[in-house]
């Protein structure tokens, strides 16, 4: 109607007006549409709606300019074979919008609760290429099943593929499942103080597809492999929950007052939660008598810290305020003491002395 209205005979020209308009109608329209949506989202408990709507903004675009082009065609003198090559391409476009929605549906969800749950933020990485993987081969499937090859064949040839290229990367496979196991059984998270069996430790920072990172407390980074990690024994200090006992061990003399021992020791701990970073403040710390060792009597004094990285601080404080006040209450830590028994005539010899009825 506008391109009459404006005198218009070219059918480029008039397929181009309406195309045009057409299609800058559609996004005006859209435009409005998902205003009206965004606010009667923000009114709803959940986010769902606003996953939603980001995820089909870009297949909407597409769809419209797909439009745009079917009504340009319509104005133009093609040929049948032009006709059909055009309908494969609305086809793979709409395919391909499709297979876009749905990916960033899934990477907009993750990256939604991510921010919520701790295992998904781990585990988002690890998904967000698993499911990418997915959708983009069987976008790949249905392109070619829209051109008209047979997809039945191409299938069983990449079942045998499959096979030899999984029996290739198998390093690569096993720290990948790893990993979802470890993201899934959820024996670590990003963010803990855990320990391994092989030594390493510090916090984990990171559960990729093929690694775990681990940074240590001089700011070193580890880097392990899923599948290593995932076999590893794990001492995880932040569970079952991030506050833990502290237990320093110390000896006194035999001839020690116990009881002022016992005092003097609940006073210093007492001082130490009070006033380091990291002590628990409202934890009343104790003495436990456990043994009596070769040169003191050994007792285990208990105190607690918010978290496994504060026991350095807290033990360190512990035991130089420990000292200082057992010099000033005359309390002794014995040094080990060991009596030998030398026969008489090998202590003259030492001494440079000739034994009795010796030469």
């Amino acid at each position: 109607m506008f391109s009459t209205l404006l005198g218009v005979t070219s059918p480029w020209l008039k397929g181009a007006i309406v195309s045009a308009a057409w299609t800058l109608g559609l996004i005006v329209v859209m435009r409005i549409a998902y205003a009206r949506l965004k606010r009667l989202s923000r009114k709803t408990a959940t986010s769902v709606a606003d996953i939603v709507l980001g995820a089909l903004s870009a297949p909407l675009i597409i769809i419209i300019l797909i439009s745009g082009g079917l009504i340009l065609s319509r104005f133009l003198p093609l040929s049948e074979a032009w006709d059909r090559n055009l309908a494969l391409v609305v086809k793979i476009a709409s395919i391909l919008a499709g297979a876009l929605f749905v990916d960033r549906l899934v990477k907009a969800g993750l990256l939604h609760y991510s921010r919520r749950l701790d295992y998904v933020a781990a585990s988002s990485g690890i998904v967000r290429t698993a499911v990418s993987a997915v959708i983009l081969l069987l976008a790949a499937l249905s392109i070619l099943g829209t051109l008209g090859v047979s997809i039945t064949p191409l299938i069983a040839s990449l079942g045998v593929g499959s096979l030899a290229i999984a029996l290739a990367l198998q390093p690569l496979l096993g720290n990948f499942f790893s990993g979802l196991e470890i993201v899934a059984d959820k024996p670590v998270v990003v963010g803990q103080y855990v320990k391994l069996d092989s030594g390493q430790e510090g916090y984990v920072t990171r559960i990729g597809w093929r690694s775990t990172t681990i940074r240590q407390v001089g700011d070193n980074l580890v880097v392990i492999p899923n599948s290593k990690m995932a076999a590893a024994v794990i001492t995880n200090y932040d569970l079952p929950e991030r506050p833990q006992s502290l237990i320093v061990t110390v000896g006194v003399h035999y001839a020690s007052d116990l009881e002022q021992v016992e005092r003097v020791t609940c006073e210093v701990a007492r001082e130490v939660l009070q006033s380091v970073d990291g002590g628990a403040r409202d934890f009343e710390p104790f003495v436990r008598f456990n043994s009596f060792g070769e040169n003191a009597v050994m007792f285990s004094v208990i105190l607690r810290v918010d978290e496994f990285i504060k026991t350095y601080a807290v033990r360190h404080e512990f035991i130089k305020r420990l000292h200082k006040r057992y010099s000033q209450e005359g309390i002794v830590i014995p040094v080990p003491i060991r009596t030998l028994d030398i026969k008489r005539e090998d202590l003259l010899l030492l001494k440079g002395r000739p034994a009795s009825g010796g030469s």
